[in-house]
This record gives C-alpha cells, sequence and structure tokens, in this order.
C-alpha cells in the first residue's frame, strides 16, 4: 500500500508533472527514435509540459501524485467528453517538427504507421503517464493510472493507451488491457503495442 496522495491536477503542478514525466520517459525507445538527441532533455519536457497544460488541463483529465518534494508521477488523458482535443493534438502537430529536430521524419513515419490501430470511436485515451525514477517500484504506475480506469468504467467507455516499453506489456494486461497491435516502426523505430480495456459493464 503506498503512502502517497493522488488527484485531481491544476495548473499549479504544470512544471512538477512536465518535470517528471520528462525524467520518466528520459530513456524511452519513442521518444529516443522521435525526438532529436541535441538538447533532448529540454525538447522532451516541453513535449510532456505541451501534453498537460494543452492537452490534458483544458480538454481532458490529469491526475498527479504528491511527494514530499512535490509531483512524483503524472496521468495525462483525453475522454470522449473532450471537445477542444483535436485542435489541441493538430497543435501539437505542427509544434512537433520543431520539438523533433533531426527526427521529425522519424516522427511523423511513427505517427503514420501507428493511426491504422487507434480508436476511430471515443474512448479514455492515455496520451502520456510517468513515475519519477527515484519513486518507481512502489506501486506509484498502477495508482496514477487507476482513476482514469475508473472514470472510463464508470463511463461504459474502452480505455486505450500505446506502449514502446517491452515491461509495461505485462503491466498493462494486469490492469485489464489486451494487445490490439503490435507494430514494427519503420526507420529503425522501436516495436509499440497498442492496447484496449474494455468496460466490464
Amino acid at each position: 500500500m503506498i503512502d502517497t496522495r493522488i488527484r485531481p491536477g491544476e495548473p499549479g503542478d504544470i512544471d512538477g508533472a512536465a518535470d517528471v514525466l520528462a525524467a520518466a520517459f528520459a530513456d524511452y525507445a519513442w521518444t529516443r527514435h522521435t525526438i532529436a538527441a541535441e538538447d533532448h532533455g529540454r525538447r522532451l519536457r516541453d513535449l510532456q509540459r505541451l501534453f498537460v497544460e494543452r492537452i490534458g488541463l483544458p480538454h481532458g483529465r490529469v491526475w498527479v501524485a504528491d511527494g514530499q518534494d512535490g509531483v512524483i508521477a503524472a496521468a495525462v488523458w483525453t475522454t470522449p467528453e473532450s471537445t477542444g482535443a483535436g485542435a489541441a493534438f493538430a497543435e501539437l502537430a505542427e509544434l512537433m517538427p520543431e520539438l523533433a529536430g533531426d527526427r521529425a521524419f522519424a516522427a511523423a513515419s511513427a505517427e503514420k504507421a501507428l493511426a491504422p490501430y487507434r480508436p476511430a470511436e471515443p474512448v479514455w485515451f492515455l496520451a502520456t503517464v510517468g513515475v519519477h525514477p527515484a519513486h518507481q517500484g512502489k506501486g506509484l504506475g498502477r495508482a496514477i493510472v487507476e482513476p482514469g480506469l475508473a472514470a472510463a468504467e464508470s463511463a461504459g467507455v474502452a480505455a486505450f493507451l500505446e506502449t514502446s516499453e517491452p515491461a509495461n506489456v505485462a503491466f498493462y494486461r494486469k490492469l485489464g488491457f489486451e494487445v490490439t497491435a503490435e507494430v514494427e516502426l519503420p526507420d529503425g523505430g522501436p516495436t509499440t503495442w497498442a492496447f484496449r480495456r474494455e468496460p466490464h459493464r
């Protein structure tokens, strides 16, 4: 049992959540493939900040976990009610070439490869989630994802996510997700799994 408060995110959490997510994704295969190595940490943090500030808080749902020194985990979702998320994702797509730098071609080809496997209907979509490396292995990953799963379940709506981390496959299966696609990304990209969790009612 973790002794950590999980709560809805607020505007004051933007910097803390972006820092945590950037730390969690520092060596992630997807972002290493799609974001330039030059100034990688800054680019990665800027991307994660956009997810929190421009997508999750105004158009979806954000949950954070508080630690002694601030936010130590965060999850950003879009929901079927995220009416402005489409425009926000379009804006993000426009910014992505600058964030990706010399990996922009890889980012574009990866998105194109995954597009056919993404739901056409509205779902709860886990856009990004991470636990600070210093706090991993304590059950926080499950704890920060569960509020979104509970909300999707209550609404009778499927949840969807993608991961390029092999160790996450078993983790998400334990949360009730099933693999719907296993995609070898082009241009030497990592294997990426698409997951879907159907509501139980």
